[in-house]
């Protein structure tokens, strides 16, 4: 192994607002060393996602908080360079929490279990961790068992040019529905409806999005994929038809108060709600992995048909993941953010 140093962010303060360069410090560490049971995975392909944030808060999400100290947390596909484990062999290709790090240790300590990935792959690796891996299911699960939109219906996905909200927006249009999303520029909006398909996109960021949300779905609402919150899901509530279904996946505008007193929070009126008799739903992509390969099976098989098409924003080099993130809470990325780490062996 030519390389001898891991690079690595470890988390100093819990951010109050946007993460500052003094809340994650980059360094250089050794390698970290391997024992019997365990194996050494180098990163090759980090995914940025808006639960590290919450991760670096002390809110509990669907894991515990990073710990002060700790090696940010976050999912990505490695390589094995040396292995111990039966399970494991050098030159696997394996996906899980590699975290911030050119170098993680797969053992039976990892909060989630690595898997070793089928050789050779059947796509590219980046597909693995957008569309046809967490990032669709979390698509799939709360379209098709929540929203449940039908033919003729209206949905409406909030972050629609996000990884999330585009696959769930195409998913309610293989299902028939009128699909509205809402995003955080003219361009994104275009690329929504021009490239993906959507009925139609609203940018929020326009004075007058909420009368443009109005017009765009004269017929109310039936469908709310929800990953924004706060100003958004407040008028998205007040539009609701009788039996109207909102999936509530993230709440992006939030993440970053977290620690602070900034920040948009959410004012859903509970009283439009219970008067459209609507059925608001949660849901984390982790309680469900025995749905995996069910929902990987249904997106690829869209993929084929030409029904689902993706995008990803790729940002070169470990060092450039802290800005990476603060990009995303700016709407700067379209699709899947991914941090290409290193080429493999």
């Amino acid at each position: 192994m030519s390389q001898t140093t891991n690079h690595c962010y470890r988390l100093r303060h819990r951010p109050a607002g946007t993460v500052a360069d003094d809340d994650l410090e980059f360094l250089q560490e050794p390698i970290p060393n391997i024992g019997p049971g365990q194996a050494l995975i180098r990163t090759l392909w980090l995914s940025v996602d808006p639960a590290n944030r919450i991760w670096m808060s002390e809110v509990h999400y669907n894991m515990p908080p990073v710990p002060i100290g700790g090696i940010m947390r976050g999912f990505g596909i490695g390589q094995v360079v040396e292995s111990l484990r039966d399970d494991m062999k050098a030159g696997d290709l394996v996906s899980g929490i590699t975290g911030w790090a050119d170098y993680a240790v797969a053992d039976a300590t990892n909060l989630v279990p690595f898997s070793v990935l089928p050789s050779p792959l059947p796509t590219s690796p980046t597909l693995l961790l957008g569309p046809l891996g967490r990032t669709g299911v979390t698509a799939y699960l709360g379209v098709q068992d929540i929203g449940r939109p039908q033919p003729g219906e209206t949905m409406v996905v909030s972050a629609a040019a996000g990884a999330v909200g585009s696959v769930a927006g195409q998913i309610g249009k293989a299902r028939g529905a009128r699909v509205v999303g809402t995003a955080g520029s003219r361009e994104k909006c275009r690329h929504v409806v021009e490239a993906l398909g959507f009925d139609a996109c609203v940018n929020y960021r326009d004075t007058d999005w909420r009368e443009q949300l109005d017009a765009a779905t004269p017929d109310g609402i039936d469908v709310d994929f929800e990953n924004v919150g706060g100003q958004i899901l407040d008028h998205v509530v007040t539009r609701l038809n009788v039996g109207a279904r909102i999936a509530l996946c993230g709440l992006i505008s939030e993440y970053n108060s977290y620690g602070s007193s900034a920040g948009q929070q959410a004012r859903v009126s509970v009283d439009h709600i219970l008067m459209s008799r609507a059925l608001l739903r949660s849901f984390l992509v982790l309680d469900h992995t025995d749905r995996f390969p069910e929902a990987i099976a249904y997106l690829a098989g869209l993929v084929d048909e030409g029904k689902l098409r993706y995008d990803e924003t790729v940002v070169e080099g470990l060092e450039n993941a802290r800005s990476a993130l603060n990009q995303m809470f700016e709407g700067v990325n379209t699709g899947k953010l991914l941090i290409k780490v290193a080429e493999p062996l």
